[in-house]
């Protein structure tokens, strides 16, 4: 039985997240949310992303299929599934309604990465205004699986002349794919400048097929790029 949850409006998120602000939950039942605005961000510089070798020749071997938005509400459900060291989700009901109507409505988007038999293994979900991008939360069912998706978006950004990553929060574990952190006023200066531009989020591929498309060979050329 589904639980009563509190109905998040798309156009408060989108302000929100123009103003640097953006909900959590305290856990997976909790009826409401409340809005964050941390003193330091977390931002992947897209020219600084760090791709391991190892990565990259997971990638080169094809190991996985790549796609964008074809599972967007599997992969924000398999978010907020609970995982070792995370016993308890952030993504409440509330949050999970809100960002698949931003998904229906254009604003949100999925990267998921499928096994050789099809099976959805890995995948991140975010929101996208201007030529920012704000990264929610990625999950891993395979080896590699996560990064493999944090590898596609950030090609995907780069290749549609996307200019902010934000990750929310810095982590060592996304230190070591060249996260950094900034103060507020800096993020909020960069945040205004993305917001003002334009972005292609179909410049790597299209969305919403895997019919054709996105290999790991050509995410790995285009993360090889200099700029």
């Amino acid at each position: 039985m589904t639980r009563p949850f509190r109905r998040l409006e798309t156009a408060l998120l989108l302000r929100a997240y123009a103003a640097g602000l953006f909900p959590m939950a305290d856990t997976r039942d909790s009826p409401d949310v409340f809005w964050v605005e941390p003193r330091r961000r977390g931002l992947i510089p897209l020219d600084r992303f760090h791709l391991s070798r190892s990565l990259a020749r997971t990638l080169k071997r094809e190991t996985f299929h790549h796609s964008a938005d074809v599972a967007f509400e599997r992969v924000i459900m398999a978010c907020a599934e609970p995982a070792e060291g995370r016993e308890q989700s952030w993504i409440n009901h509330s949050i999970e309604d809100a960002y698949i109507r931003l998904h229906h409505e254009g604003h949100a988007h999925s990267i998921e990465t499928w096994d050789a038999d099809g099976e959805l293994v890995g995948g991140l979900y975010g929101v996208r205004i201007g030529a920012a991008f704000f990264g929610e939360s990625m999950f891993s069912r395979r080896t590699d699986a996560s990064k493999a998706a944090l590898a596609h978006l950030i090609a995907r950004l780069r290749l549609g002349g996307f200019t902010l990553l934000d990750t929310q929060f810095w982590t060592p574990h996304l230190s070591r794919f060249g996260a950094i952190e900034v103060k507020r006023a800096r993020y909020l200066s960069l945040l205004a400048e993305s917001l003002a531009r334009g972005a292609d989020w179909t410049a790597l591929g299209p969305a919403g097929t895997r019919a054709a498309g996105v290999t790991g060979a050509g995410i790995v050329q285009v993360l090889s790029q200099t700029s």
